[in-house]
C-alpha cells in the first residue's frame, strides 16, 4: 500500500511540473538539449519577395561541441565558407582563397564585410535562444510554439551592424516579426522567423520582408572535416582526433 501511495504521489508531482511548464520553458529546455549534443548540422533558407534586389542563398553548417564549426553560405551567386573554433576563424572567399579573420578585418573592401558577417554569426542554438527571448505571448498549437516578436527584436534582425558597433546606424520604422519553433523528443528540430519593416540609411529607403527557416539534422552523428588550408590558419593545438581534408 505504501508503495502504491508513493507512486501515486510521484505521478501527481510529475503532472504538476509538466502543467507548470510554459512554451517559453519548452524552448529553453529544447535549445539546452540541442546544445548538449555532441554535434549537429543545419540548413537555413531565406525567402524574400520576388522583386527584391538581394536574394540570399541557403546557408549550411556543421558544428561539434567544443570543436569546429564549418559554415557555407551563398551570396549573389558566390559561395563563402568559414571554419571557426572559439574566437578564431578562417574564411574562404571566391577571389582570395583562405584568409584569417584578422586579415579580412584589415581589408577596406568586401573582405571587411565578410569579416563582420563572421563576427556576427550566431549558431542555431544561440539564435533560437535570442528569438525566444524577443517573443511575446508564446502559445503552443498542434506541437508548434509560436508568437509575435517585440519591436526591438524585429529591429535587430532588420539591421546588420557589428557587435559593439558605434556611430549612427540605419533607421528602422514599422518593424514587426513573428517566430515559430518545432521540438521533437525534447530537442529543437526547426525554427522560423519572419521580419518586415522599412530601413533607411543615407537617405535611401528599403522595404524589407524576410522569412527565414532553419532546419536541424544529423544530431549526434555530424562530423566536421576541416580543410587543410583552414587548419593551418587556425593553428589549433595538436590533437589526435583533428581531421583535415
Amino acid at each position: 500500500m505504501k508503495t502504491k501511495l508513493l507512486f501515486a504521489a510521484v505521478a501527481m508531482l510529475a503532472g504538476s511540473l509538466l502543467a507548470d511548464t510554459t512554451p517559453g520553458d519548452e524552448i529553453t529546455n529544447a535549445v539546452t538539449a540541442l546544445s548538449g549534443k555532441s554535434s549537429y548540422s543545419w540548413k537555413s533558407t531565406v525567402v524574400v519577395p520576388e522583386g527584391s534586389q538581394f536574394k540570399p542563398g541557403p546557408t549550411e553548417g556543421k558544428t561539434e561541441k567544443d570543436g569546429y564549426t564549418d559554415v557555407s553560405l551563398s551570396m549573389r551567386g558566390n559561395t563563402m565558407e568559414f571554419v571557426s573554433k572559439g574566437d578564431k576563424a578562417a574564411v574562404n572567399s571566391p577571389d582570395n582563397g583562405w584568409q584569417s579573420l584578422s586579415d579580412l578585418e584589415g581589408d577596406q573592401g568586401p573582405g571587411r564585410f565578410m569579416a563582420m558577417m563572421v563576427r556576427n554569426f550566431k549558431s542555431p542554438t544561440s539564435q533560437a535562444a535570442d528569438l525566444a527571448s524577443s517573443a511575446t505571448s508564446l502559445t503552443k498549437t498542434e506541437g508548434v510554439i509560436s508568437g509575435d516578436m517585440t519591436e526591438a527584436g524585429a529591429k535587430t534582425l532588420l539591421t546588420f551592424r557589428p557587435r559593439g558597433g558605434s556611430g549612427d546606424g540605419p533607421e528602422v520604422s514599422g518593424a514587426k516579426g513573428s517566430v515559430k519553433f518545432w521540438i521533437a523528443d525534447g530537442a529543437l528540430t526547426k525554427y522560423e522567423f519572419k521580419v518586415a519593416g522599412k530601413v533607411s540609411f543615407n537617405g535611401n529607403d528599403r522595404d524589407i520582408d524576410r522569412d527565414t527557416t532553419v532546419e536541424i539534422s544529423n544530431v549526434g552523428v555530424t562530423k566536421v572535416t576541416v580543410p587543410a588550408e583552414a587548419f593551418k590558419i587556425l593553428e589549433p593545438k595538436p590533437a589526435a582526433d583533428a581531421t583535415t581534408k
